[in-house]
């Protein structure tokens, strides 16, 4: 069926929803504009869907998201006698909508249905799967992405995001599904009165702050007298992180006016992505203003978590790479002071993630495993150390987009366990005098000057999909040579799961299959290449390191101008 065929049968049937209809007969004189909202159906990914809001096979709306929740329920039928699912959503435009929507679509299936009743962050999904014995489970939600998209994030029976394999089984499942006639048309109050669909109660979110609190790692006789700026970025985080911080002694809390109430318009912040400066402009008004000494904020699902501390010069802001070895040094200095680092810890990055975290780990004797890019896989590992009967293992995961873990009591980053390790690790390192900076700045003399940029170029619509994929193709079958005057040691192809040496000897990589490319320069030196898994965009990561911060700087200034150079000549 073509674009334009598809693009009539949905004016046909979709004439009873006023929003999604008016949308489709006010493109009917743009044809590109057509198949921009029809040329795919939205790529249910490892991670479920996301994208823009609107009508179209190629959009996120009640539709798309009934015909994958159709999808799930056929899959979780097939492979659990008596299926349940636990429910999330965020403050994101219709998000309550999407989630009522699925809950009746589940609860027409004879699925069991777990549903928050308030707005609540992704990790207390992950622990609800668990903690309620379910399935799987969903969450409505974007997470750091503008106000124009939305998303539907699904979960495995262990809490973790799904696997490849169950997603390419659920694909198959939605594949089948026709978004109009094989999907029930069910009334939500009724399966809600019906029993079908129950609210998770404040018993579970009780119990999993109570567990956020085993991870606490400050000694009681340390000041918690600390002023924070927190911000939710107008997002679930309001639900949580404010009480677990009171809850363990942080009480000086500022949240900004403009920012504190959910909001999916997202007005004072465009792009609600802790990982830049321009979403924390509003926080760091506030703190200036009232002289705190450090600022919070947490991105609309609550997952990611991007910090700011008050310096000689002003506010810095720490990136998920330095917030990640330090919370790693921070966590296995605290642990091994109290007696409490188990019997061969364990601690998990992603392969795009700064390498530091290998020297730090293995100062402190931790077995340190990398993993591909989402926290998915993070998750993953602790879920092997669970089956081999130690879970106690595991001591901390991280990845450089701002997420983190510190315990095994969710499967996926948690920026509520995040903000309280990183207002324990500011406190005590204030009692000795210290700022965050100052500490950061002994590891680098340490460690060495690890210096990451991340590069990300978009490519809109089906042409700029088509040139991504193109220019994957052409850095997978003529690897350059050398990258900015560093010769290429070898490259790792994630997608053949083979790594090539410059001598041409090659290795198997033990991970899974992904659409990735690992380029090892020399000096130490890496980028990586990946087209993103949620988003329209081409990433870039690349890594240096150097005897000095300058020196580092502008090798990984020289490695980027390479890229960038190569994507705009494509």
């Amino acid at each position: 069926m073509s674009f334009m065929e598809t693009y009539r049968r949905w004016l046909e049937e979709t004439v009873d929803n006023e929003e999604i209809h008016g949308e489709l007969v006010s493109v009917q004189e743009d044809p590109a504009a057509i198949e921009d909202r029809f040329y795919r159906e939205l790529e249910f990914g490892t991670g479920g869907l996301r994208g823009v809001l609107g009508a179209g096979s190629n959009r996120m709306n009640v539709y798309t998201v009934g015909k994958a929740t159709q999808g799930y329920s056929n899959y979780l039928k097939k492979n659990f006698p008596a299926p349940s699912v636990a429910i999330a959503y965020d403050s994101r435009i219709h998000s309550d909508l999407f989630a009522q929507t699925a809950a009746a679509i589940f609860a027409a299936n004879g699925i069991q249905v777990h549903l928050y009743p308030k707005l609540m962050p992704t990790p207390s999904l992950s622990f609800a799967v668990r903690d309620l014995h379910c399935s799987g489970g969903i969450v409505i939600t974007a997470s750091h992405n503008p106000a124009k998209y939305n998303g539907y994030k699904v979960y495995g029976s262990d809490g973790c995001q799904i696997t490849t394999e169950a997603a390419k089984a659920i694909q198959q499942e939605i594949d089948q599904v026709d978004a109009f006639a094989d999907v029930p048309k069910a009334d939500f109050r009724a399966q809600l009165q019906s029993g079908q669909i129950t609210y998770i109660g404040e018993d579970t979110v009780e119990r999993y702050l109570a567990v956020i609190a085993t991870a606490s790692v400050l000694p009681a006789s340390v000041s918690r007298e600390v002023s924070i700026v927190y911000t939710p970025l107008n997002g679930t985080g309001i639900s949580c992180v404010p009480r677990c911080l009171k809850e363990h002694g942080f009480t000086n809390i500022t949240i900004p006016d403009e920012q504190k109430d959910p909001d999916g318009n997202f007005p004072t912040c465009p792009y609600p992505n802790p990982e830049i400066r321009e979403a924390l402009n509003v926080g760091l008004a506030w703190a200036e203003k009232i002289g705190s000494d450090l600022l919070l904020a947490t991105d609309p699902d609550c997952d990611r978590v991007g910090v700011a501390v008050k310096g000689e010069n002003g506010y810095t802001l720490i990136s998920g790479n330095e917030m990640g070895v330090l919370l790693l040094d921070f966590v296995c200095k605290m642990r091994l002071a109290a007696g409490t680092m188990p019997e061969r810890p364990v601690a998990v990055k992603t392969i795009v993630t700064t390498p530091m975290a290998a020297r730090i780990a293995e100062h402190y004797g931790v077995e340190l495993r990398d993993v591909l890019t989402g926290f998915k896989f993070i998750g993953e590992q602790i879920g092997y150390l669970e089956a081999e009967g130690h879970p106690e293992r595991y001591i901390f995961g991280f990845e450089e987009s701002y997420g983190y873990l510190s315990g095994s009591f969710v499967r996926d980053k948690d920026a509520v366990n995040a903000s309280l390790l990183i207002c324990e690790m500011f406190a005590y390192y204030r009692a000795q005098g210290q700022s965050l900076l100052d500490v950061l700045e002994e590891l680098y003399k340490t460690y060495g000057y690890y210096q990451s940029r991340l590069l990300s170029f978009t490519f809109e619509g089906s042409a700029g999909f088509a040139k991504m994929q193109a220019l994957m193709s052409t850095l997978r079958e003529h690897a350059p040579e050398e990258i900015a005057g560093y010769s290429v040691e070898a490259v790792g192809d994630y997608q053949q799961s083979v790594l090539v040496r410059r001598d041409e000897m090659q290795e198997e990589i033990h991970l899974p299959k992904s659409n990735v490319l690992r380029f090892f320069l020399s000096g130490g030196l890496e980028a990586v290449v990946r087209p993103s898994g949620t988003e329209p965009k081409l990433k870039v990561y690349v890594t240096a390191i150097g005897e000095s911060r300058e020196k580092s700087c502008d090798a990984a200034e020289a490695i980027s101008k390479h890229f960038a150079a190569g994507v705009q000549g494509a």
